[in-house]
């Protein structure tokens, strides 16, 4: 069975008239051509396909999991309404949120999660949304609910995954970035954007500490929440202000992280041994720039070039993936 690839219109089509259980991704206006389901979808239009990295415009990433699961149940949330996700799962299982990239819920999420009910007692994979790199600005990513055929660039979305008892869901990250061994930065507020910060305790203007260090803004500012390396991507450096493709933390200590010096041979040596019991991935968009990564493997592993990934928390830079297995 075809899966975790992409596929053609028709042959998307044919699984949901199948009933299929499905995670899509794809281009807006193809996203709209599918008919309705039991699918959840998010604008991308990056991949990872099984030939290597690709840009597509006319097809659909699908991630098909009907033959894992035993029940599921697509649920809509507003900003106010996401803090509840985790009361929707079940009791054995997983969730995959799909969140738009840059929106009000992209923020609350990327602040708030932490403190979601039980939000570590279950995995919660997926990935934020977005556009081709030309339409920042200009095209909202969104979310669509298979279900209804609704877009939306202020809802997120997630499909809850019911497994049989005699399997469990594990959720993986692939992180590359150690923190160097720089200057302490944290940041007087959270945020998407700054303009000022502390450097080493001292007040400084972000964008003029990056010029002045020659900072290589393709390395993200490294976190470490216990033993846990979580990035924050530099999106632009425009007249003073530093925007990010997930908030900056108040704070938070961060450091630029160590530069990697052979991304695709680094990644590989990363990667699990064994695929065989992956139910999806995510990659960082940012890993298909800089890697340069357009007609490379990067392994076994499929799956979008999302604006973020979702492994319980937002990441950046990281590849995140979801595996069921069976209970020994």
């Amino acid at each position: 069975m075809k899966n975790n690839q992409l596929m053609s219109l028709p042959e998307v089509n044919a699984l949901v008239r199948d009933n299929h259980i499905m995670v899509l991704a794809a281009n807006e206006n193809v996203l709209a051509q599918i008919e309705k389901g039991r699918w959840i979808g998010g604008t991308i239009p990056y991949f990872m396909d099984v030939e290597g990295g690709c840009m597509s415009n006319d097809k659909v990433f699908v991630t098909d999991l009907t033959h894992l699961v035993s029940d599921a149940r697509i649920r809509r949330y507003d900003d106010r309404q996401l803090f509840g996700l985790t009361a929707d799962r079940y009791r054995n299982g997983f969730s995959w949120l799909l969140v738009p990239g840059f929106s009000d819920i992209h923020f609350r999420f990327a602040l708030d999660v932490n403190d979601y009910p039980g939000v570590f007692d279950a995995p919660l994979m997926g990935w934020i949304t977005g556009v081709d790199l030309a339409d920042i600005g200009k095209v909202s990513p969104k979310i669509l609910d298979g279900e209804s055929g609704q877009f939306y660039d202020n809802r997120a979305i997630a499909l809850h995954c019911q497994l049989p008892d005699s399997k469990f869901a594990k959720l993986d990250i692939v992180n590359l970035f150690q923190q160097g061994d720089g200057d302490i930065i944290t940041f007087p507020e959270s945020g998407f954007s700054a303009t000022q910060c502390m450097v080493n305790g001292e007040k400084m203007i972000f964008a003029d500490y990056l010029k002045q260090h020659k900072i290589d803004t393709r390395l993200p500012l490294v976190a470490n929440y216990s033993g846990a390396m979580i990035n924050i991507s530099i999106q632009q450096v425009d007249d003073g202000k530093v925007s990010f493709y997930a908030p900056v933390v108040k704070n938070q200590v961060y450091k630029f992280a160590m530069p990697v010096k052979d991304y695709v041979t680094d990644f590989k040596k990363l990667i699990p041994k064994s695929t065989a019991n992956v139910v999806g991935a995510c990659n960082c968009i940012l890993n298909y720039l800089y890697s340069d990564l357009e007609g490379k493997k990067t392994g076994a592993l499929t799956g979008p070039f999302t604006f973020g990934e979702i492994a319980y928390v937002l990441v950046n830079q990281t590849l995140s993936v979801l595996s069921v297995e069976y209970l020994v």
